[in-house]
């Protein structure tokens, strides 16, 4: 199963990879794009990455929660432009039980925003960008008008 993708993500069908009738604990965490970051307007972003190391990395996590729990896990990572409103990420897991379900999706999302390669350009309502970085202090990198990075 891809990872990545440039395409809309349709929840359902994670959710339908990892089903089965031993499976009657299913959680699903859908990271939808917001309309708002830290007080300033959000109309857009965009999701960037070198596809076949965060794969890998992707792949590598979803591995390590179906070896610490008894679970199958699915994710799906967008990249490009995402509208808001639409998931840019979603994370299906299921096992026999709700417990083990919700901590593999947890760990799956908290080890996919630490981990994977995969940058995020914000753009805002008032004409300006960043680049989001969740581990740096404020998060944010303003992008200047020639395109680079302040």
């Amino acid at each position: 199963m891809t990872i990545l993708t440039r395409d809309a993500i349709d929840p359902g069908a994670l959710i339908a990879a990892v089903s089965a009738p031993e499976r009657g604990g299913i959680a699903c965490f859908v990271g939808a794009v917001r309309d708002h970051h830290e007080g300033r307007g959000v109309v857009g972003l965009e999701y960037s990455a070198y596809d076949a190391m965060a794969d890998a990395v992707a792949a590598a996590i979803l591995a390590e929660a179906e070896s610490r729990w008894p679970v199958a896990v699915a994710l799906r990572h967008r990249l490009g432009p995402v509208p808001i409103g639409e998931a840019a990420v979603v994370v299906a897991a299921a096992g026999g039980h709700r417990d083990e379900a919700f901590a593999a999706c947890r760990y799956v999302i908290e080890e996919v925003k630490r981990r994977v390669p995969i940058w995020k350009r914000e753009r805002y309502v008032d004409g300006s960008e960043a680049w989001v970085d969740p581990t740096a202090a404020g998060g944010l990198h303003p992008v200047r008008d020639d395109g680079t990075v302040s």
